[in-house]
């Protein structure tokens, strides 16, 4: 899987999905690095670009790297007539819509909408997904976009952690573990994009290997943290960061917040979700956090200094 900026954090997520549904080997490699790397690629093997427009260079051109290496390509594309579309074996066309602010938002989460609806398919095929579990994940996907609608609606929470917490912040941090690690590392991108604040995402296990020397009461802490099969640790990372005074925001469930959410300086409560769907919602809150953190500075959240809605140059 190859993709540039968010849509890379797409194929991060997606990894997951079709090891774990499919138990398909997967490799996600930035898509500009990938052909200078020249690796070596699998007999039979499928390739997967990611772009919004299709059009991205660096993508187009890993996807030709594959193709002429007897690769499949199968592209997620957002716009059917793409360069990208137009040299794919198979196209997933997104239908976003046109999306006009430069900052990827809805392009990401229809991404993962149709990435993990391949990977669903996939499991079927394969014979590793039962037909059970695949009834449960449909109907979550079904559910997802009312939940989502409820997350929308909760302007004040999002002004509020954006103007206390976030706004007068030079560095903030983003924690995640397993399917929540690439959405910290889509908020902490989405929010040096229009707000102009450094943020950096990383694994929640991570944080003993450097990055905790950084925790004081001056750095918020946003933690995604959906209650799912390893929730226990990031609670024991969410403690850890509490030790040592860091500013903690928590995005989280019913039981989630429960747990943590007195311990933190905010915590917004999330519709509770099947933890295959939770990036698709989780993707939601941590884009708004961002946005209103730049209207509390009054950057231009459309039109952010330095970026293009498309990269069609190297």
């Amino acid at each position: 899987m190859t993709a540039c900026g968010t849509a890379c954090f797409a194929c991060m997520v997606a990894k997951y999905w079709f090891e774990k549904l499919a138990r398909l080997s997967v490799e996600v490699e930035v898509a500009s690095e990938l052909r200078y790397r020249e690796p070596p690629l699998p007999e039979g093997g499928v390739c997967i670009a990611v772009s919004q427009s299709g059009e991205t260079v660096d993508t187009l051109a890993a996807l030709r790297y594959a193709k002429a290496h007897g690769q499949t390509i199968l592209s997620v594309v957002n716009v059917p007539e793409s360069a990208i579309a137009r040299e794919s074996h198979v196209v997933l066309p997104t239908l976003a819509g046109p999306e006009i602010g430069v900052a990827s938002t809805k392009a990401f989460t229809t991404q993962l909408t149709v990435l993990l609806s391949a990977a669903i398919a996939a499991g079927r095929a394969r014979g590793t997904l039962s037909s059970v579990d695949e009834e449960r994940l449909t109907h979550a996907m079904i559910e997802v976009p009312a939940q989502v609608n409820e997350v929308l609606n909760r302007e004040d929470a999002y002004r509020h952690i954006a103007e206390e917490i976030l706004a007068e912040a030079r560095d903030v941090l983003y924690l995640g573990r397993g399917l929540s690690f690439p959405i910290a590392l889509e908020g902490a991108l989405k929010l040096k994009e229009i707000s102009y604040i450094h943020a950096e995402g990383y694994a929640g296990g991570e944080m003993k290997h450097g990055p905790i020397a950084l925790i004081d009461e001056s750095v918020p802490v946003v933690v995604v943290a959906p209650t799912d099969a390893i929730f226990d640790k990031t609670a024991s990372n969410f403690e850890q960061v509490k030790a040592r005074g860091g500013k903690l925001v928590l995005l989280s469930d019913e039981a989630g917040t429960a747990r943590l959410g007195g311990h933190a300086a905010a915590a917004m409560r999330l519709p509770t979700v099947d933890p295959m769907v939770a990036p698709i919602l989780y993707s939601v809150p941590v884009q708004l956090l961002a946005y209103y953190t730049a209207v509390a500075k009054g950057t231009d959240v459309d039109q952010p200094r330095n970026l293009a809605k498309s990269v069609t140059v190297e």
